[in-house]
């Protein structure tokens, strides 16, 4: 049941090929997700706002501040990747990040802001990549894993689905919804 709160949708997998159409889908959730998530946060009351996904989980306030934080990140890590020979790109502790005083108290509208511009001007530079754009890669430094960024498309498309599906699923639960 844990693993079910923790992974909704399941953890991300990318396909061994990946295609133009993955790539287009994905850039199509990220592109809805910014208004899509609005729209399922727009109405809840601050006590709401406050309520853990899950036991020992962020408050759905704490989730969409994260969005914010970690899709910012992500852009940077794609301009790092198209500017730099092979980044090895900066980590950070977001479980850290999630429990300043900004992630745990700030309006969640501040951050449902950045979103929908980040990922206008996001979504504006991910349909200019070329093919041999995408084939670029950095290093992420747990593991020294090699990403695409073709591949980076399809993790942040699942991110957004995946912390989605956790507000969604406790607004469901408690019958919020």
């Amino acid at each position: 049941m844990l693993d079910k709160l923790k992974y909704p949708i399941g953890k991300v997998h990318l396909p061994e090929e990946i295609t133009q159409e993955n790539i287009d889908d994905w850039i199509s959730i990220i592109e809805n997700h910014p208004e899509k998530l609005q729209v399922l946060v727009e109405n809840l009351s601050a006590e709401q706002l406050d309520t853990p996904y899950r036991e020992g989980g962020w408050s759905i306030r704490q989730v969409v501040h994260h969005l914010s934080d970690s899709h910012h990140n992500s852009y940077t890590r794609f301009k790092w990747t198209l500017t730099e020979d092979k980044p090895v790109i900066k980590a950070y502790y977001e479980d850290r990040w999630a429990e300043l005083f900004d992630s745990k108290s700030a309006p969640i509208q501040l951050s449902l802001n950045t979103l929908k511009a980040l990922h206008s001007k996001w979504v504006y530079f991910l349909k200019g990549l070329s093919k041999e754009d995408l084939e670029q890669f950095f290093i992420h430094p747990d593991g020294n894993e090699k990403v695409t960024l073709k591949e980076n498309i399809g993790i942040y498309a699942w991110h957004c689905e995946h912390h989605y599906e956790h507000i969604n699923q406790l607004l469901i639960r408690k019958g919020w919804k």
